[in-house]
């Protein structure tokens, strides 16, 4: 078929959630209709090596953590692969542009990308960066620009922008790592002067509950502030409160639609690392069985939010609902979720009448249109 798409699949990374992003990659790239689309696989290393050509997925997959990994796609690749790749150079075997800036020769190419489909997680590939490099390179691709997607990764930016847009928060503090590692006796007790137990401990940049704890007592604070401070500079410590999670999905670009919204049912107390990768028992409830006016304010919220950071083609939109209240606190926005064809986001549009493999070619069109309009 001549007239064929080549989409770049961009995966791997250089966060905490680098094993996420292989085991979204593998089932997108998996789904991807061959009779529309040439896949090129492009990988990035945890120590930021670029890689591309022959099979990306396995060499990284070699290097991964086994436990999130399909069962047999273990690799023959050694990983001393890994470290002889030709970093940057290999950009240029795997993207190229119809139009290129002559300063951005390192990304001509024997393959011409049509579309990139980064299927990143976490910082340095969900917080705009790469976002940014595909805008300088002129190169399409799915999901938030680099604005969106950069205040999509960091919590606090992300809440200040929500309520700027008037939408509902529990209450919450930013730390700064410098400030705890000055005066951690002083910072305990702002956190204290303005949340009670229990609390949530979150990096302000990382995803798919990294580096999050919850914090009970004095002691449990402590140790989640030191957790955090692993992961990032600066620190959310949220109020706890005895809520269900409920989550909806968001496709489109200037008029996007919310998906009919979803619950999850962790297997551990909350919906922590464990609880998402590796049990295997927390349960999903889609549609999620809520009043039919709670599931309305969930989509308004969700496209309120959406908007509130200059979403386009994709998110998640994150809520807790009090148990006690029934008010709904919207959590946070997540701009390239998980994205396998059992990920929530993807079950939520399939519950919606869309697809696995037709979402995908929903955020194909709306990155090529999004790139079209600028």
């Amino acid at each position: 078929m001549a007239d064929k798409l080549r989409i770049g699949v961009l995966f791997g990374g250089q966060s905490g959630e680098h094993e996420v992003s292989l085991t979204s990659a593998r089932a997108v790239m998996a789904a991807l209709d061959r009779d529309k689309y040439d896949v090129v696989p492009i990988g990035i290393t945890k120590n930021g090596r670029w890689l591309a050509g022959s099979d990306p997925l396995a060499a990284l997959e070699a290097a991964a953590d086994p436990l999130l990994l399909p069962a047999g796609s273990e690799s023959k690749i050694e990983k001393e692969e890994l470290r002889n790749d030709r970093g940057v150079a290999d950009v240029a075997n795997a993207m190229s542009v119809t139009r290129p800036d002559p300063q951005l020769a390192i990304l001509n190419a024997q393959f011409s990308i049509d579309v990139v489909f980064p299927v990143l997680h976490g910082p340095k590939g969900e917080d705009g960066t790469i976002q940014g490099l595909l805008e300088l390179a002129g190169v399409p691709y799915v999901g938030c620009g680099v604005l969106a997607s950069a205040v999509g990764m960091d919590k606090a930016m992300m809440k200040a922008a929500f309520v700027a847009a008037g939408l509902p928060l529990v209450d919450w503090q930013l730390i700064r790592r410098v400030d705890w590692q000055r005066d951690a006796a002083q910072v305990v007790e702002q956190i204290e002067a303005g949340l009670s137990y229990p609390v949530f401990v979150k990096p302000a940049n990382l995803g798919s509950s990294v580096g999050i704890s919850k914090a009970s007592d004095r002691a449990g604070l402590r140790q989640g502030l030191e957790e955090a401070a692993h992961y990032d500079r600066r620190i959310i410590v949220e109020q706890g409160v005895d809520a269900r999670e409920i989550e909806v999905s968001v496709l489109g670009n200037d008029d996007p639609q919310a998906s009919v919204p979803g619950e999850i049912v962790p297997s551990n107390e909350w919906y922590d690392y464990a609880a998402k990768y590796l049990g295997g028992e927390s349960r999903i409830l889609i549609p999620a069985p809520i009043a039919p006016d709670l599931a309305a304010q969930a989509r308004a919220m969700a496209l309120r939010a959406f908007k509130a950071i200059d979403g386009a083609g994709l998110a998640r939109v994150d809520f807790l609902l009090d148990r006690a209240t029934e008010v709904l606190y919207l959590n946070e926005v997540n701009t390239m979720p998980g994205f396998t064809s059992v990920s929530m986001y993807a079950k939520m549009w399939e519950a919606s009448g869309i697809s696995y493999s037709a979402l995908l070619d929903r955020l194909i069109g709306l990155a090529l249109e999004r790139h079209a309009k600028r």
